[in-house]
């Protein structure tokens, strides 16, 4: 029989990576029909191709590379992925939760290892430092579910930082004071070095970032600028003494409010991660484990069982402690234990410092016992984490469903239209149809192109496909379905409004018009008879910056328009923007709309940050223009002609926009009004919509009069 053991660890480059996609590939498929975390069975993947099970590969640098990236990939994603605003909001909760889950497990660990194990004191702080911090390797399965902004999973992520970073102090103090370097010295300089980190990335970043994403837009340059803000922030971090982890958490933080959850960047960043990196991570942790070690005798399964054990039990304590403390459902305990039970990487990192550092008495602080500990810890908590964070997650789910304030509206008419002519206009119209879409419906978004069927029609066609393709492409790279459609017509209008009653739309966002000389119209050709013709919600939009890096919506406001069919409508969609791109709200009009707008964020978006200033009359609406910076967008609430919500001051808004805000960004709201198609006539409708009303004429005839005395 031959002998093909001299085969294996394999060798070869291209096998190596071929083996490690076989088991991103099938671990999952797997998992899935045990029902057991795809996360674990990326572990035992690990194990049973490890040296330690049928050695066929070895745990090289490539592990060790990707493995790390991985990693600082988790925590960067942690980050990126945090309700700031329910941060700044629960504060208190994040420091009591951090504290308890490092405090418990600390002082408990302690004691375990000077009464129990019989450890010296340092052996036992070390042994303390890794039981106190954890690991979020259960981060994918939330993402999975999409339950990255739920409140317990935002505390736990918080808390985690919290806890690493505590014990990564006291590790270095280990460390100091093991090398002699302990002293006021080394504190200073320690202290001022993170601090001289954090104050210098919250400072330095941002403003780069804004400048890079204005200044560029290919989706590759994109990427790579934020990986290289990434791991520039581990490499400083870990120049400062503190672990990469706690730069790519600080990266995630930082860059949070320039890359929406729902933007193509953020979804090419998920993507590469989920599907390479991290399991990388989790397959080089695996490698580490050594089952074998559970048959070594007594003294090494006491070792385990006391580390497995009061690991898992201080960890639980205090999230439970903490839960009943802020009086949260016990669900949301179950998330803070999951989330905050597996150690993994920097557990191993914190043992190869010990196992390299000497007692006074000339012996290892750790030995092969605490090692062998350590490693199954890592895979018996994993294995706890993923189970408990995966079942939790379920049961959020049906919770929400089951006893969800807002009943589920089968009947939601939500399709949005994007009549799109200019190619410049493609990328900021899809943008901004998914950052408004209902993730709920998680509906596609419609494309259309119209042309002049004249003597030019098969150039101008054939460019609109190349500007509707560009924008499927844009939709695609964020996971949203776009059907488009190139059409020709007499009238571009009229293959607007054909096209809308054909897809059966609920609104359209689209461009303003491009003006090419001094003579042409603020308007256009088209846009007004869309604006007159149909009743439903039309916005026009001119947006000169990038979305991700709007820091305010201004909203004005005119009077009675609470009673337009179509109030909530807009409200909703600006709510979902400044929600996706974590930005304020300042809504200028008066205050009984005000009212009813606070209402109706507090209790559908009360993450959204909405405040209000009193704007009296509508002709104060040129005094706005000192508030609105570039980085802000102006949303004017306009009516049509004859409706509740008009005025004769709206003649004058092309004028005002041109001349006070013609810089900024922009967007025009026209509501749903009258609630059914004008063509439908009732009696209560109005059977003709005259350009001014009676009183207007009455009131210049007087002027005139008035002028000629």
């Amino acid at each position: 029989m031959p002998d093909i053991t001299r085969y294996f660890p394999i060798t070869d480059p291209t096998l190596i990576f071929f083996v490690v996609l076989s088991i991103i590939l099938f671990a999952p498929i797997v998992m899935s029909r045990l029902r057991i975390p795809h996360i674990i069975g990326m572990v035992l993947a690990g194990i049973v191709v490890g040296r330690y099970g049928l050695n066929i590969l070895e745990r090289d640098s490539s592990f060790e590379l990707f493995g790390k990236v991985g990693l600082l990939y988790i925590m960067f994603l942690a980050g990126l992925e945090m309700n700031l605003t329910n941060l700044r909001k629960r504060k208190r909760q994040f420091l009591v939760f951090g504290l308890l889950t490092f405090v418990i497990p600390f002082v408990l660990s302690y004691f375990v290892g000077l009464s129990l194990l019989g450890y010296s004191e340092i052996t036992s702080l070390l042994l303390a430092c890794i039981l106190s911090s954890n690991t979020l390797i259960a981060y994918p399965i939330v993402c999975k579910f999409g339950l990255q902004r739920h409140s317990s999973v935002t505390l736990s992520v918080g808390s985690s930082m919290i806890a690493l970073t505590l014990s990564l102090l006291i590790l270095a103090a280990i460390v100091g004071s093991a090398s002699g370097e302990g002293g006021i010295t080394f504190w200073v300089v320690f202290i001022v070095k993170v601090l001289a980190f954090c104050a210098g990335s919250s400072y330095v970043i941002p403003r780069l970032t804004r400048w890079f994403f204005n200044h560029y837009s290919d989706s590759v340059m994109l990427y790579i600028y934020i990986m290289c803000i990434l791991f520039l922030s581990a490499a400083v971090s870990e120049f400062c003494g503190l672990e990469g982890i706690f730069g790519a958490f600080m990266a995630g933080l930082i860059l949070n409010r320039y890359i929406p959850s729902v933007s193509p960047l953020m979804n090419r960043i998920e993507f590469i991660g989920n599907a390479l990196f991290i399991p990388y991570f989790l397959i080089g942790v695996g490698m580490l484990i050594d089952i074998s070690v559970l048959f070594h005798g007594y003294d090494t399964l006491w070792v385990i069982f006391c580390i497995v054990f009061f690991a898992t039990v201080s960890k639980a304590l205090a999230a439970y402690i903490s839960c009943f403390v802020f009086k949260a459902p016990w669900l949301s305990g179950h998330m803070m234990f999951g989330l905050t039970e597996a150690h993994a990487a920097g557990g191993i990192a914190m043992t190869m410092v010990g196992m390299k550092m000497l007692q006074p008495d000339g012996t290892y602080v750790f030995d092969a016992n605490v090692l062998n500990g350590v490693v199954m810890m890592i895979l018996f908590t994993c294995i706890i984490s993923s189970i408990v964070v995966e079942n939790t997650c379920q049961a959020i789910l049906l919770k929400e469903r089951l006893y969800s304030a807002e009943p589920e509206r089968q009947a939601d008419d939500e399709k949005i239209l994007l009549p799109i002519q200019h190619d410049e206009d493609a990328d900021t119209l899809v943008n901004l149809a998914i950052l408004m879409r209902s993730k709920r419906l998680n509906r596609g978004l419609i494309g259309l192109n119209v042309v002049y069927d004249d003597i030019n029609s098969n150039r101008n066609r054939k460019e609109g496909r190349n500007i509707l393709e560009r924008a499927m492409a844009t939709a695609i790279s964020a996971d949203v379905r776009m059907q488009t459609q190139s059409r020709l017509s007499t009238n571009i209008a009229n293959g607007i409004k054909h096209a809308f009653k054909e897809f059966d739309a609920s609104e359209i966002i689209m461009g303003l018009h491009h003006r090419t000389s001094p003579n042409d119209t603020f308007w256009g050709a088209y846009t007004p008879s869309l604006i007159s013709e149909i009743n439903r919600q039309i916005m026009i939009c001119r947006v000169r910056k990038p979305l991700s890096t709007l820091r305010r919506i201004h909203v004005a406001v005119p009077s009675r328009v609470e009673f337009e069919p179509g109030f909530y409508r807009w409200v909703e969609h600006l709510a979902r923007i400044a929600d996706n791109l974590g930005c304020r709200m300042v809504f200028h009009g008066r205050m009984k709309a005000w009212e009813l707008i606070e209402c109706f964020i507090h209790n559908r978006h009360p993450e959204v940050r909405a405040e209000f200033k009193e704007m009296v009359h509508w002709k104060e609406l040129p005094t706005l223009a000192a508030d609105i910076h570039d980085d802000h967008l102006l949303v004017v609430i306009t009516a049509r002609n004859g409706t509740v919500s008009y005025k004769p001051a709206f003649e004058r808004l092309p004028l005002e926009l041109t001349e006070y805000f013609a810089e900024c960004n922009l967007m025009i709201v026209y509501p749903d009004q009258h609630g059914q198609p004008q063509d439908v006539m009732t009696f209560t409708a109005p059977q003709r919509q005259d350009g001014e009303s009676a009183y207007t004429a009455v009131l210049k005839w007087i002027n005139g009069f008035r002028n000629k005395i």
